[in-house]
């Protein structure tokens, strides 16, 4: 008895150990990633005088709007922010919805060479973009979307990721239902717009933000594309603030933080969709 009592606190304190290292190794991570943004959130309310204090501080005495005044005085920043947000809302939405029609196709349609397509899909996740770029570039000539912003919206529409995601979401939605909708004369179109994309809500939910993420902070691809400053996203007109010769980095911070602040608050406002729709993907199939 008193040998079975010792294991349970033996184990008990094992798992008390192990929790408390967990938390330490978490706590450690966030602030490794927090303080960083802390400090550029801070220093963009600091004049140049006071940015490059040493050691860094958090002391809000002093603040001042002198650098977001400079930001908003050059008048584009409105026309950048809403180029920026067609871009990451129409691509997020091409990206949910071609990833859910074929990883719809991949889960429940039964036909040769399906597992075949998948790999060659995932692979393409092997290949480096800067190999992709040519050849999608030269497409987009021939098509007439270079510097327009329908070539920055298309081309990363369709993603290996997103269609393994949805993929491995949908294989958990049972067959039973698809084949009571198509006994009952549903097409399979109907099938996808009432059956399995409201039930696949959470996961769409947690890749529409990722891309979002993806689509707002993408820099290389609009620099290839784009050369009218007319079509500039936030990244790219960004970029432009440091100079040759001199940055001011008080204005460079501000406007680094005006263009986090919108993925922050998609982010806070949608997160328990995307912790719901990622943790569900990543354990279905």
């Amino acid at each position: 008895m008193n040998a079975a009592v010792q294991k349970v606190k033996s184990d008990s304190g094992r798992a008390r150990l192990g929790s408390f290292i967990y938390d330490g190794v978490a706590v450690i991570v966030c602030i490794i990633f927090l303080v960083p943004v802390l400090w550029a959130f801070f220093s963009a309310f600091r004049s140049s005088r006071d940015l490059f204090v040493f050691p860094p501080n958090f002391d809000v005495r002093g603040f001042t709007l002198a650098n977001f005044q400079a930001v908003f005085a050059t008048g584009a920043v409105a026309r950048y922010a809403l180029n920026s947000l067609i871009v990451a809302t129409l691509s997020s939405l091409l990206t949910v919805l071609i990833s859910s029609m074929a990883g719809f196709a991949l889960a429940k349609y039964k036909f040769p060479g399906r597992r075949i397509i998948l790999f060659l899909i995932l692979s393409v996740l092997l290949i480096p973009l800067q190999v992709l770029m040519v050849p999608v570039f030269l497409i987009l000539k021939t098509f007439g979307w270079v510097n327009q912003l329908i070539g920055i919206i298309v081309p990363p529409a369709a993603t290996p990721t997103g269609t393994f995601m949805m993929r491995q979401y949908i294989l958990g939605i049972p067959d039973e239902m698809i084949e009571a909708a198509r006994l009952d004369g549903a097409s399979d179109w109907h099938i996808y717009r009432h059956i399995i994309l409201p039930l696949c809500l959470p996961a769409a939910a947690a890749l529409g933000i990722i891309s979002f993420t993806w689509r707002w902070n993408d820099y290389l691809w609009p620099l290839i594309v784009v050369n009218n400053q007319d079509n500039f996203t936030l990244q790219l007109s960004l970029a432009n603030l440091v100079g040759t010769n001199t940055v001011e980095w008080g204005t460079l911070l501000a406007y680094a933080t005006l263009a986090m602040l919108p993925v922050l608050i998609i982010f806070l406002v949608f997160q328990r969709f995307f912790l719901k729709g990622a943790i569900s993907a990543s354990v279905k199939g």
